[in-house]
């Protein structure tokens, strides 16, 4: 039949065309990298946190003084060396995905050495003890390693920059959350929905291969340990999982619209403060961190695994302070990430979410607290993000949670549901912002000439 592959001729043209194998030994090469970079950041990351954590319990008041001066420097280094740095990294790699976006620009958004810049910085911030993420980050920090493989490509190949920026996106998220299945999902939920069938299988190898590799450091365990649900009845749990996915989707809801309303600047005397005075702007923000670490001995802050790791542990809810942690852990990462810092939400946002589930289990008297747990990172994650089938594998994967299946997605499309009822998608909205500010048009509730969100400034112009 006229029109049907041809095997033995697709077998030789396979075969034969050795810059084709070239090409695609380049990207594989680049997609380690790519995880190796991850897996850098991760323990530079983490060494920073821990230092700053023997800094404050060397003298409480210390964070007072040192978390204020070096947000303070990171924000001012990166408005003038980097502003490409700026904010999580998801957006600026949908702003590169873009097809608007003029190609010339994209390495505003995404390069290698931004990819460099980004792990200083992030680290910074840990250093600091602010309450930030990596997992947005890491996303940025591969895109812009996996970026950098096109130089060396065929300039006939197939291989497309979109589709390199959109394996090293999801690279950084298998190999930060080492959850290879969640890279894959979060490349088709949030990055793309259109890879070329030709060259599609080698972008999922290329995501499974970085993901591979920080899989390869840490070992094949789950992130959080287990949550064993077997024995549960879905009727035991309705009523607290159900105020859990309604909360999650509130308050996710309330952070993203937050985050979106202080990044636009808001004609209020605090936004206006803000463009007036970034840096100093900043220094105040890190001070109420550091007095919410203070009052918190330092478990509102970081990336927030180690308090979710210590709520999971048999005993995590004899050492939880009910409603308190959730709502400073709230405000110290809504600060956070307006202050200006390259800063992601992923951690905060499970870290976060077992909070709120720890407080439902409380409310309670529930003996299933793991579970609730693992349903309120789940919620609050996808309410944040609004990609709740990403949610749900990322917890899944990382609490091993597969008998929770269902209700773990029952709560993310429920929670993501509930949130979007309050604010829009916030890395999609963001991503528009930023498009926007490329071709200079002024936005509603800005000032006139303000550069909304965490775009750069123009080339050439001085920081403000």
């Amino acid at each position: 039949m006229k029109g049907e592959p041809d095997f033995l001729q697709n077998v030789r043209n396979e075969i034969g065309d050795g810059r084709q194998w070239l090409d695609r030994t380049i990207v594989i090469v680049y997609a380690v990298l790519a995880g190796l970079s991850i897996v850098v950041f991760t323990l530079l990351a983490d060494a920073a946190f821990d230092l700053y954590q023997g800094l404050r319990s060397s003298a409480w008041w210390a964070p007072l003084l040192w978390t204020p001066a070096l947000t303070a420097l990171i924000v001012w280094s990166v408005r003038r060396w980097a502003p490409g740095t700026a904010g999580s990294g998801v957006p600026q790699v949908l702003t590169a995905l873009a097809p608007e976006t003029p190609i010339a620009s994209r390495s505003r958004f995404v390069s290698l050495k931004l990819s460099m810049v980004k792990i200083v910085a992030v680290s910074g911030g840990l250093l600091a003890g602010l309450s930030i993420g990596r997992q947005g980050p890491s996303v940025q920090i591969a895109a812009g390693v996996m970026l950098h493989a096109k130089r060396w490509l065929s300039p006939k190949t197939d291989i497309s920059t979109r589709e390199l920026l959109v394996a090293g996106g999801a690279v950084g998220i298998a190999a930060a959350f080492n959850t290879p299945l969640g890279g894959i999902v979060f490349a088709i939920e949030e990055l793309s929905r259109r890879l070329q069938d030709r060259s599609s299988g080698l972008m999922l190898a290329a995501i499974v291969v970085g993901g591979l590799v920080s899989v390869s450091a840490f070992g094949n365990l789950s992130y959080f340990g287990r949550v064993r649900a077997e024995n549960l009845s879905w009727w035991v749990l309705i009523g607290p999982a159900l105020v859990v996915s309604v909360a999650s989707g509130l308050l996710g809801g309330l952070m993203s619209r937050l985050l979106l309303a202080s990044f636009t600047g808001l004609p209020d005397r605090f936004c206006a403060y803000r463009r007036k005075r970034p840096v100093i702007f900043a220094a105040g923000c890190g001070l109420v961190v550091a007095v919410i670490a203070v009052i918190t001995q330092g478990d509102a802050v970081g990336v927030g695994h180690h308090n979710t790791h210590a709520l999971l542990a048999p005993d995590g809810g004899e050492h939880h302070r009910p409603l308190v942690f959730t709502g400073l852990k709230f405000i110290a990462s809504w600060l956070s990430s307006w202050a200006g810092v390259p800063a992601g939400m992923f951690g905060p946002s499970l870290s976060i979410g077992a909070g709120l589930g720890a407080d439902v289990a409380w409310l309670f008297d529930s003996p299933h607290a793991p579970a609730l747990i693992a349903l309120g990172m789940c919620g609050f994650l996808a309410a944040v993000t609004q990609t709740p089938i990403t949610a749900m594998i990322i917890v899944m994967e990382m609490t091993d949670g597969h008998s929770m299946v269902l209700s773990l997605i029952t709560c993310a499309l429920l929670s993501s549901l509930v949130s979007r009822m309050i604010s829009r998608p916030l890395y999609s909205t963001m991503s528009i912002l930023m498009m926007r500010s490329l071709r200079g048009a002024p936005m509603d509730g800005t000032h006139s000439g303000h550069v909304p969100l965490e775009s750069p400034p123009a080339a050439g112009s001085a920081p403000r």
